[in-house]
């Protein structure tokens, strides 16, 4: 089988290739697991109730585009969240993000823009921002998101010629994996750009319920308090981290009516509704706040003891949001296995959420920690990372 050329230079997947770095045996009896983000926190007391009185939907297929009650407590959501009204035809229930951020693109990208179109991803990166510009047959530009730059992409650094053929940028606010947040002015300016150069942002905004004290704000509310084109933002949330349910697969996004419009139409094709019984939930979870406000209590004492761990670690930088460290080391793949070998703590090198780009990873340095442990377990983890790589 011979496959398209456009996918010869896609980034290698990440969990096969750490498990091939790490298939070394270790020294430690036990190990501590700081890989992946699944949140570890309990998930609402109500889901399991609520999926038994709901069970008789698994009987008849589920409502393409959401529920009424799912769309109503999404927007309620919203509305509380970011004082935004958004009408349920601008919103489309996903079966989880990654099913959104790779069909957006499959449904919005133009097919040529001055050329070849452009998608910007910040680098490092999710993966499906670039598989999806593979997809669509654009050209995956990676924009560092570097200490320099805020540990958020520039694109104001891209020249004129580049803007004027990009027909989307990816932006990942708080940031997976360097818990960077984009404020106001950052929206701001990107949008303005946006609008001058003609593409539409699409704004990965999962972690935006775990924070220390202060709500990122939003890409669609910035967009609307300037007035900007409604097309212009698109916005991804997901119940994975902010109810931990990573398992529901539950997210949505938002945005203006054409483009939702067209994501409805790919997903009447295309795409895999979430069952009505997890609708149910999903609308539950929804409008429930106070199961989020606890479970992001529950982080402040994680990012406690990060801080009080690495506080006086040069180069390190305490997360704005979410639940993610992105310590700096010599070598991310080095370290992640002198960790493995001489403690059994399992971490992600940088450089595999990363491509490299003119000459240079920007994640070749970094190690990726998640913070989804109990508090014991994750101190114990973080000690040893130290104590291992730091001393």
């Amino acid at each position: 089988m011979v496959f398209p050329e456009r996918f010869s230079d896609l980034p290698a997947a990440t969990w096969p290739r750490l498990r091939a770095l790490l298939d070394v045996p270790t020294q430690a009896s036990e190990t501590i697991n700081m890989t992946i983000g699944e949140p570890r926190h309990a998930f609402p007391a109500f889901v399991g109730d609520i999926l038994a009185d709901n069970l008789a939907g698994f009987a008849k297929y589920p409502d393409n585009y959401g529920t009424p009650s799912l769309l109503d407590a999404i927007g309620g959501f919203l509305g509380r969240r970011y004082g935004l009204d958004v009408p349920n035809d601008q919103i489309l229930a996903l079966n989880g993000t990654r099913e959104g951020l790779y069909n957006a693109a499959m449904a919005l990208c133009r097919e040529e823009k001055n050329g070849q179109p452009v998608i910007l991803t910040p680098n490092p990166f999710y993966q499906v921002y670039a598989v999806a510009a593979r997809s669509v047959g654009a050209k995956p530009v990676y924009v560092p998101a570097t200490v320099e730059s805020g540990h958020l992409p520039d694109f104001h650094a891209l020249s004129a010629d580049m803007l004027d053929r990009t027909a989307i940028a990816y932006v990942c606010s708080p940031a997976n994996p360097q818990g960077a947040v984009a404020d106001v002015d950052y929206w701001r300016n990107l949008i303005a750009l946006a609008e001058k150069h003609d593409f539409i942002i699409f704004a990965d905004e999962c972690y935006s319920e775990i924070y220390r004290d202060t709500p990122p704000p939003g890409a669609l509310q910035t967009a609307r308090e300037m007035g900007a084109d409604p097309e212009r933002v698109l916005i991804f949330h997901s119940l994975s981290k902010r109810s931990n349910l990573p398992g529901l697969r539950s997210g949505f996004c938002a945005g203006g009516p054409q483009s939702i419009a067209r994501l409805r139409m790919l997903r009447a094709f295309a795409g895999a509704p979430l069952p009505e019984p997890l609708q149910a939930v999903a609308a539950a979870a929804w409008n429930d706040e106070a199961h989020v406000v606890a479970n992001r209590a529950l982080y402040h004492r994680k990012y406690e003891i990060a801080d009080r761990i690495f506080a006086d670690l040069e180069g390190y930088h305490a997360p704005q949001a979410g639940f993610f460290l992105w310590l700096p080391v010599d070598d991310g793949e080095t370290a992640a296995v002198k960790l493995w070998q001489e403690t059994g703590v399992r971490v992600l090198p940088g450089a595999y959420l990363s491509q490299d780009a003119n000459g240079e990873n920007p994640g070749k340095t970094y190690i990726r920690v998640a913070m989804v442990a109990p508090e014991e377990e994750l101190q114990r983890g973080l000690t040893l990372i130290r104590r291992c790589l730091f001393g």
